[in-house]
């Protein structure tokens, strides 16, 4: 059975952006393999179980093949299969988020253009 490092790994299946940033983040303890926090150096293989925590989501993910080299998204999406479980909470963060939108998105108007100043000026009688 084959193995590489879990840092590797995750680059190659496109979770992290740079081999770099997987390391600070196996080291912040934000990912875990069968339910130990992980390290950079530790090997997966297929059917190991990595849980990566990427801000508010926990992506549950099930190794099914590994890869030492980066390739394009569709390829990355075949080394992994993610949990049912995690799934539905993705989706049910999707929705909770959607119902509970960010409140300085509700504000329309900006500053006050060149024009709104020059009015409000003429209120205050300036």
């Amino acid at each position: 059975m084959e193995k590489i490092r879990l840092d590797k790994w995750l680059w190659a299946a496109r979770f992290y952006k740079t081999r770099s940033i997987a390391v600070d983040e196996i080291g912040k303890g934000r990912v875990h393999v069968n339910g130990a926090v992980g390290k950079p150096s530790r090997e997966v293989g297929p059917g190991d179980l990595v849980s990566i925590r990427k801000q508010d989501l926990v992506f549950h993910i099930e190794v099914r093949g590994v890869s030492g080299a980066r390739g394009p998204a569709p390829v990355a999406r075949l080394l992994y299969e993610e949990t049912p479980e995690s799934i539905k909470a993705r989706e049910r963060a999707a929705t909770l988020r959607k119902l509970a939108p960010e409140p300085a998105l509700d504000l329309r108007e900006g500053r006050p253009t060149k024009k709104d100043r020059r009015t409000i000026d003429g209120f205050r009688g300036r």
